[in-house]
């Protein structure tokens, strides 16, 4: 069968794993230093720290934030389900959102009326790698906590309005699109989920990390008393640490595949998402929204030898779809239709080939 996501561990992941225990270095530690070091050389934030799981990178943003208890904090319905129970547990009104169906993204407008229904804060989560138009978003006045866990080191395209080197001849110039910062450096705070299924992956935790000096100020001040077991432990910043050398040889791999995939898929009734800005983008995985049921496509594909999963089940509409449904009537109909394939750096060529021949002929 082949699998949703890698199986395996790499000789390189490995060995970095065993350094630490050899060292017997396996809590927080010389791993942790290191691995906050590339993500900061590579991300360019002001500041971050490497932390357990996403939940807790939630829970010191939240505070940094120093949001009013009971404050209302808007989430999307599709954003994985430890952001509502983190809200709730911290004691906020979570605010649900629907999605757009052509990116699996909130709308502008869907912020907009949440701020008119008492929302005060925004986590953006950029769901399967797809990057919003994120500067709409700042511009609304609240604080934005981005949760870059799908979209790992991809980065916004952004109106270039300098001289290009035809003006310098004499020609005519043109505003064109340009890679700008990274996924993460717009808003307030950032949370880069590394879990098993997340783009760096550290098998468990999560980088928080401040754009800016004074958010970075306020979030410092807060992890520097932080105990020892809310700190990633060396043993999973090793792992994380490996992702963040390999994930240019990997993205280029799973872009390749991706192409293959998307034109595989274009000969049936089923469409992956908008991408716009798709240089920069991230992929994570290969999401296809069905035109037909999920149960058939999977017994498909599983005859096939290939694994197919609901690319939202453990999403927030998935833990709460009887109460959602009504209101989020496109998140709950990408919960039941989008469904995730096979796509990873470690996916050998007849895998591939394999997967294409069931895209192209998925019923």
């Amino acid at each position: 069968m082949i699998q949703t996501y890698s199986p395996t561990i790499r000789r390189k992941e490995m060995e970095a794993v065993l350094t630490c225990m050899v060292d017997e270095k396996i809590g927080p530690g010389e791993m942790n230093l290191r691995l906050l070091q590339i993500a900061k050389e590579t991300i360019s934030y002001d500041g971050g720290v490497a932390l357990r799981s996403p939940a807790i990178a939630l829970e010191y943003a939240i505070e940094a934030i120093n949001l009013e208890k009971g404050s209302g904090i808007m989430l999307s319905a599709l954003a994985p389900a430890w952001q509502i129970i983190t809200v709730e547990k911290l004691g906020y009104k979570p605010i649900v959102l629907d999605v757009l169906e052509e990116n699996g993204l909130v709308s502008l407008q869907a912020v907009e009326d949440g701020i008119k229904n008492g929302g005060r804060l925004l986590v953006f989560t950029e769901s399967m790698g797809v990057l919003p138009d994120i500067t709409k978003f700042m511009a609304l006045g609240i604080p934005v906590i981005e949760d870059v866990s799908q979209s790992a080191l991809a980065h916004y395209p952004v109106e270039s309005e300098g001289p290009s080197q035809t003006e310098t001849s004499g020609a005519e110039s043109e505003d064109k699109k340009v890679l700008g910062r990274c996924a993460g450096m717009y808003g307030t705070y950032a949370i880069m989920g590394m879990e098993e299924h997340d783009v760096i992956t550290a098998g468990g935790g999560a980088l928080l990390f401040a754009p800016g000096r004074r958010e970075w100020i306020v979030l410092k001040k807060l992890v520097d008393s932080a105990p020892a077991t809310d700190i990633l432990p060396d043993m999973n910043a090793a792992l994380a640490y490996v992702g963040f050398k390999e994930f240019k040889r990997n993205e280029e791999a799973r872009k390749q595949m991706f192409t293959v995939f998307s034109r595989a898929s274009m000969v049936t009734r089923h469409k992956t998402y908008v991408r716009e800005g798709d240089e920069g983008s991230t992929i994570y995985s290969f999401p296809l929204v069905l035109n037909s049921g999920f149960k058939d496509v999977k017994a498909y594909a599983n005859k096939k030898g290939i694994e197919v999963r609901q690319a939202y089940e453990d999403s927030i509409i998935a833990l709460r779809q009887e109460e959602l449904a009504p209101s989020c009537i496109c998140a709950n109909s990408l919960l039941l239709r989008c469904a995730l394939f096979p796509l990873y750096p470690r996916l050998g060529k007849k895998d591939e080939e394999k997967i294409v021949k069931v895209l192209s002929t998925l019923p």
